[in-house]
């Protein structure tokens, strides 16, 4: 009997130690990731002075545009000594150039997110629903597409914009983003775990094709949809090579293109731009939370 007690002691100690170890290093690892996140929003009410004597030997050139050698180290400093709005009345009021870059990114991104979402849920759809061998090498030729990088396909994308007639506008961003086949790989995925058995009762029902797709594919996929969602809003809102290959006009830049390009007279204006950037991401980030956990283990689909 003390052999079990013992036994069963030890086992609910390492158990502890594991959950205890685990925590520690989930506790650890967000402190890594969070560590920027913090940093970007107080260093944003610091003064440009603080700012230039904290991290300015970060952003010095020399002479003929080279970057310097840091001999010294950067203080990283989380409490601003004279907190200031300074640079957010900057970039939101005296600086309308920042705003409109921001808009700039909201008109790219979000129709992009919409018009690939129904892309790939009707194509999706198809590749689910219909099998044979033509459809599978298109749906094999998407995988390859997928796993190529973008910077494989700008060359391309460069070309075809160009004979379109479509570069430094709008439609050179907005026309490969809507038919990238991230999503309908993702979708189809996810539409072919609905049941046959589901579908084929709806038909004996009545139902027509649309019905089928409107009233049972679309619902059972509503997590899959969000969580492709999410992960396509966070991709495009970043970009930056497409753009700078694409639009030479700086005034259709998005703000990505911006923050990409700093230099030691905007340090402080680009801690105020990267907080406001961060908002749309956190938002749509904390708002679908659940569904993207939910996307990504696969059971936004049939729940037994």
């Amino acid at each position: 009997m003390r052999v079990v007690n013992h036994s069963a002691k030890r086992k609910k100690t390492m158990r502890i130690l594991g959950l205890t170890l685990a925590t520690l290093t989930a506790v650890f690892a967000a402190v890594i990731f969070l560590t920027p996140i913090v940093l970007t929003i107080t260093n944003s009410f610091m003064t440009q002075s603080e700012i230039s004597a904290n991290y300015g030997s970060v952003f010095e050139n020399t002479g003929d545009g080279g970057k310097v050698y840091i001999s010294e180290k950067v203080n990283l400093k989380f409490i601003p000594d004279k907190v200031t709005l300074q640079q957010y009345f900057t970039v939101l009021l005296k600086s309308p150039e920042y705003l409109l870059k921001f808009w700039n990114s909201v008109f790219l991104v979000v129709p992009i997110v919409v018009f690939q979402i129904i892309v790939a849920t009707l194509a999706s759809y198809g590749f689910a629903r219909y099998r044979g061998r033509l459809r599978e090498m298109i749906f094999f030729a998407y995988i390859i597409l997928m796993l190529m990088p973008y910077q494989v396909t700008l060359v391309p994308n460069y070309l075809v914009s160009g004979w379109l007639d479509i570069l430094d506008t709008y439609w050179a961003i907005l026309l490969p983003g809507i038919f990238s086949p991230f999503a309908v790989y993702m979708m189809t995925k996810f539409m072919r775990r609905i049941p046959t058995a589901m579908i084929e009762a709806a038909q004996m029902d009545g139902a027509t094709e649309w019905q089928i797709f409107s009233k049972i594919c679309v619902p059972l996929c509503k997590g899959a949809i969000c969580s492709v969602a999410i992960l396509i809003f966070i991709d495009y809102w970043n970009m930056v090579e497409q753009p700078l290959i694409l639009l030479s006009n700086p005034e259709i830049h998005p703000l990505s293109v911006f923050l990409s390009k700093i230099n030691a007279a905007e340090i402080g204006l680009a801690f105020a731009v990267a907080s406001v950037y961060m908002i749309p991401s956190l938002f749509v980030f904390l708002y679908g939370e659940e569904y993207l956990v939910e996307g990504i283990t696969y059971q936004g689909g049939i729940k037994g």
